[in-house]
């Protein structure tokens, strides 16, 4: 075939521009970013309009030049700027970033810190079972942070998603605790940190049977009713947990329909009231007491519940990689990962995710109706 005639469409740089795919109808953004690995970011809209979102950034996951990095996306303008590290780069390997607007104004961005690869003997597996969570303040929107503290000094604690606030005013905090085993974090735990000072206090509720659960995604689906999603170290479903009396206690997690890679999903509770979980639409096991570590995360899906979570009716693709799918060649894509998930006030969904083998964050933003197939998608 002769190639000289054929129109090339235009593809979506790197340089932290919105652009607008006028196939899909979504607007799309890949950040800018210089560093080798990205990965696991968290996105918050501030009470001006501004977007930030945050990520961990450095060589590699688990080295000691892994730090928490922030970009922001100025109401109004259509780029994102130049990522900047806003953690302390003291030597521990800083990851899984949530940004949360706390009622008084302040940001609080939750990570955590773990012994690097390079100052251990011995690793087995990963040394997570090292961690801690540690939190920065910011008082002017995130421009500058204060000094790092430790929140939860419980080694092996680790969190994911952003501090949930109740309607009766209690926050939840899901962490899970990683353990120093042979088990390649198969012995995971979830617990759901409790305050009801704000955050000056908080208590520890241990969710039943929950090893293996992880990454739990809490929701308060009606007032005082919770529910909680979770990633699934067997690499077979999403699971799905609840509670009635405001996160003091849980049902045990059970399987829900939509699959699980043994890595994050995330979900929101939107202004309609309905569900929405974005997560890598893939299962690789059955038995749910082994742990599996598939290299796929390709595609990312996202799913849409009008029943509190119990089933999702709705599924849309938003990105599908090189386009592989056999059982034997769809490893050919690349990894596209731990994606994230939250609703503007004006009711656009915007999404964010670890781009083609960590090269940096994808941006994304489309609507309700765009995934149910109501409308096309943003005008």
């Amino acid at each position: 075939m002769e190639n000289k005639n054929l129109i090339t469409l235009p593809d979506i740089k790197m340089d932290g521009n919105l652009y607008k795919n006028e196939r899909l109808n979504i607007v799309e953004s890949l950040l800018p970013s210089s560093f080798d690995s990205n990965h696991a970011c968290d996105l918050l809209e501030l009470s001006n309009g501004d977007l930030l979102c945050a990520w961990f950034a450095g060589s590699d996951e688990g080295n000691a030049d892994i730090s928490i990095v922030l970009s922001r996306l100025n109401k109004g303008e259509n780029q994102w700027s130049d990522p900047v590290i806003i953690s302390d780069n003291n030597g521990y390997s800083e990851q899984n970033p949530s940004l949360f607007l706390h009622p008084n104004g302040e940001i609080w961005a939750m990570y955590t810190a773990q012994v690097s690869k390079e100052s251990a003997e011995g690793v087995r597996f990963n040394l997570q079972y090292t961690s801690k969570i540690y939190r920065k303040i910011s008082t002017d929107n995130g421009y500058t942070w204060g000094s790092a503290e430790v929140m939860f000094d419980r080694e092996g604690s680790f969190c994911r998603q952003k501090i949930q606030v109740l309607a009766n005013g209690r926050w939840l905090f899901e962490n899970w605790i990683c353990f120093d085993d042979d088990s390649h974090n198969g012995s995971d735990i979830t617990i759901v940190n409790i305050s009801d000072d704000e955050g000056k206090s908080w208590k520890a509720v241990k969710i039943p049977n929950s090893r293996g659960r992880v990454h739990c995604n809490v929701l308060e689906v009606e007032k005082g009713h919770v529910i909680g999603l979770f990633r699934s170290r067997a690499a077979d479903n999403i699971y799905f947990a609840q509670s009635f009396d405001n996160g003091d206690t849980w049902t045990e997690p059970i399987r829900t329909e939509l699959p699980n890679n043994n890595s994050s999903i995330s979900a929101i509770k939107l202004q309609s009231g309905n569900l929405a979980l974005i997560y890598n639409h893939l299962r690789f096991n059955d038995l749910q007491d082994i742990t599996v570590w598939p290299f796929e995360r390709c595609p990312v899906t996202v799913a849409i519940s009008e029943d509190n979570g119990r089933s999702w009716p709705y599924r849309r693709h938003i990105e599908i990689g090189e386009g592989y799918c056999g059982n034997k060649n769809r490893s050919q894509n690349r990894r596209y990962e731990y994606p994230c998930i939250m609703q503007d006030k004006n009711g656009l969904i915007h999404a964010a995710y670890s781009f083609g083998n960590r090269e940096t964050m994808k941006h994304i933003v489309f609507t309700e109706n765009w995934v149910t197939g109501e409308e096309q998608g943003v005008k």
